[in-house]
């Protein structure tokens, strides 16, 4: 009777322990999408269409929701960095609902959670190298390499060093500076 006891108490505890396992799996595969390392990439074929069209179109999770609220208005549009962005209400209305719900202090990936971090108690940036935590991961970068760079610039054109930035990858292992092919980070 001992013996049977034993084995229906190892049987009980092997169960438990396999449904743990299996909540605890669950439990990461719900979770795990939320907790990237990186961004979320542009996924929106009409944002990517009308930002595109002009320059790299940015993932809102590298702005804060009140950048984008200032930046995506009628009245901003038509000087918009120096250049008219106006668009008709309707696709304004897809591209300013788009990247609200996607903007940085709306992500759970890690480098959109440090720009919500970086800007949460600052006036709205309008620029993403303006936020202070961009211009700390670039701060190692002199200017021949981005503005007397004729293939970077400047820091706005994310995707000419960052390979993997149309993915939302904007990690030291994927840059490359071009005509600087030595530069480590």
């Amino acid at each position: 009777m001992k013996s049977k006891l034993q084995s229906i108490v190892l049987f009980g505890l092997v169960a438990i322990s396999i449904e743990t396992v299996a909540a605890q799996s669950l439990l990461e595969a719900i979770v795990t999408p939320f907790r990237q390392k990186e961004i979320v990439p542009v996924d929106n074929k009409q944002y990517q269409d009308e930002c595109g069209s002009c320059h790299f179109a940015y993932p809102p999770g590298l702005l804060p929701t009140k950048s984008w609220e200032k930046m995506l208005t009628a009245e901003a549009l038509p000087n918009h960095f120096g250049d008219n962005a106006e668009l008709d209400a309707d696709t304004l209305k897809v591209i300013y609902d788009y990247a609200i719900a996607n903007a940085a202090d709306k992500s759970y990936y890690k480098r959109s959670r440090k720009i919500a971090i970086a800007t949460e108690k600052i006036e709205a940036p309008l620029r993403i190298t303006e936020v202070r935590y961009i211009k700390r991961k670039h701060h190692e970068l002199s200017e021949k390499m981005v503005k007397g760079n004729k293939d970077v610039k400047s820091l706005s054109y994310c995707d000419a060093c960052h390979t993997q930035a149309a993915k939302g990858v904007f990690d030291a292992d994927t840059v490359k500076i071009p005509n600087h092919p030595d530069w480590e980070d």
